[in-house]
């Protein structure tokens, strides 16, 4: 696409979510797109003529539904080997932290990673991005955290920021403190020490460009609040903001310690606590749900979802996709997790996927169709937007535009 052409869309059912609530839906829409943002958007009947003007383009959908791209805010996409045994284990009655605790879980991900070559890597990492695509993925967020050195991190980040390459914008988050490699453990400190290697060698993969955010695994099978907070105090020195794995398995108080440091996002927070809700509320922080590990894992403690409502806590979701918990590459699977088992409302449900989502990493310039926002939007064969939850195993997209361009 030639930079700054004016290009025109409509015949289109816009679904906005520009206002705080309500879908904003607008019938009979137009979309102006120049380059890479939204120009104007609103009723076709409402067009001012001068958006008219020099319109290189103009495509007529036929009354298909048009929303913000979809953005997938929580991922740990790249990794080697896979883990179906575990799942196998968990359904004999192992517990993931029984699973965890016999050198199996992160760990076992940690040893395929490290032996995979960056090449492999990338081939393994582009076809699973190339399926949240299928469904209108137009950013995407990627963790380290399944190499646990500085070579392994770096090769993972590597590959991670590649991936923009396929026409997505890519988030890179720093997961070191995500489990304790074998070479640490077993030693007195052991954990402290690697707490200490994860902070040195920040710096280092920030001076390299693939660094985003930092994010910390803040868990009993994890690291304490004590060793997360370190963590997170070397991100603040470097200017990074920071995320957090948090209440997952118990109430540890990382959603407050995270709200602390001004984070971007909290995600799991099953067990997320009142004091923990009313900390991220106070900081802005977003709550991340990831109905995809919470379905694999058989959890039954739910997030405090009509807490995070009330205290006006913005709520996104995630695939979380990972080999261990969450092997799921379906974001519109997500919509319906999310209003089956968090009971959450269908635009409830889409917001979290976009305009909470883009909040979650940082990103205010798109998850809404307004002008000044990015170009990002999904096409579908739908004619109302609830059916994007209502639907599983169907996939109605039929095309997707990011940073105005149409993918093929």
């Amino acid at each position: 696409m030639q930079g700054g052409a004016r290009r025109l869309w409509t015949g289109a059912t816009l679904v906005t979510l520009a206002g705080d609530r309500d879908w904003g839906l607008v019938p009979d829409g137009a979309l102006v797109v120049e380059g890479e943002t939204l120009r104007w958007v609103g009723p076709a009947a409402a067009l001012p003529e001068a958006f008219r003007q020099g319109v290189v383009e103009e495509r007529d959908l036929g009354g298909a539904l048009v929303t913000p791209g979809l953005i997938d805010c929580h991922t740990h996409l790249v990794y080697g080997g896979e883990r179906s045994a575990e799942f196998e284990l968990r359904l004999q009655g192992a517990t993931y932290e029984e699973i965890a605790r016999a050198g199996g879980g992160i760990r076992s991900t940690v040893a395929a990673t490290r032996l995979a070559g960056e090449h492999a890597l990338h081939v393994l990492a582009v076809q699973r991005a190339r399926a949240l695509m299928a469904e209108g993925l137009t950013t995407l967020e990627v963790k380290s955290g399944y190499g646990l050195s500085l070579a392994a991190e770096a090769k993972c980040l590597r590959v991670a920021r590649k991936l923009g390459e396929l026409g997505l914008t890519v988030r890179t988050t720093y997961l070191g403190a995500h489990a304790l490699p074998p070479e640490f453990d077993g030693r007195e400190g052991g954990q402290d020490d690697y707490v200490d290697a994860v902070c040195a060698w920040l710096p280092e993969l920030k001076r390299q460009g693939l660094v985003d955010a930092v994010d910390a695994f803040c868990e009993r099978i994890a690291f304490t609040p004590a060793q997360t907070r370190r963590v997170f105090e070397a991100a603040r020195a470097l200017g990074l903001p920071v995320k957090l794995h948090a209440e997952q398995l118990s109430d540890q108080g990382g959603a407050a310690l995270a709200a602390e440091f001004g984070a971007l996002s909290c995600d799991h927070l099953e067990y997320l606590s009142d004091a923990g809700v009313a900390a991220m509320a106070r900081a802005g922080t977003v709550a991340v749900l990831l109905p995809g590990a919470f379905y694999f894992l058989r959890e039954t403690k739910l997030p405090p979802i009509a807490a995070l409502r009330e205290a006006g806590v913005p709520i996104a979701l995630a695939t979380d996709h990972n080999p261990g918990s969450s092997p799921g590459l379906s974001l519109l699977l997500m919509l319906n997790m999310a209003c089956t088992f968090f009971r959450m409302t269908p635009e409830e449900a889409l917001r979290g996927l976009t305009v909470n989502a883009a909040r979650a990493l940082g990103l205010p310039d798109r998850g809404r169709l307004a002008a000044g926002q990015r170009a990002d939007f999904c096409i579908w064969d739908a004619a109302h937007p609830r059916e994007l939850a209502y639907w599983f195993g169907r996939n109605p997209l039929r095309q997707t535009v990011a940073g105005g361009r149409p993918r093929a």
